[in-house]
């Protein structure tokens, strides 16, 4: 015995489109110890994930706020355990370091 697929009716099929279109939005498929899974789309804006958006976007203050201090741009000055800066090295009248 065969089982007859039901047809939708004209009204359901939309809805159904809008239903999976609202499912792809919301859900992508990936693969976890060899199984296909469905897993919540990381969030983003305007297609740029927040990370990105953070990174690019916050002050020194607002990351430290939230404890993100990886993310704090540093400046890479000259360590206080170096010897003496080559900036601060003399010089004589030709040009030679001494």
């Amino acid at each position: 015995m065969t089982k007859v697929k039901k047809k939708l009716t004209p009204a359901q099929r939309p809805a159904r489109k809008a239903a999976k279109a609202e499912r792809q939005k919301k859900y992508q498929w990936v693969f976890m110890n060899g199984k296909q899974v469905r897993i919540k789309r990381p969030p983003t804006v305007d297609g740029i994930p927040i990370d990105q958006i953070i990174e690019e976007n916050a002050d020194p203050l607002w990351l430290h706020q939230n404890e993100m201090w990886e993310l704090i741009p540093t400046e890479d000055s000259t360590s206080r355990f170096d010897p003496v800066p080559e900036s601060v090295e003399s010089e004589d009248e030709n040009g030679v370091p001494f």
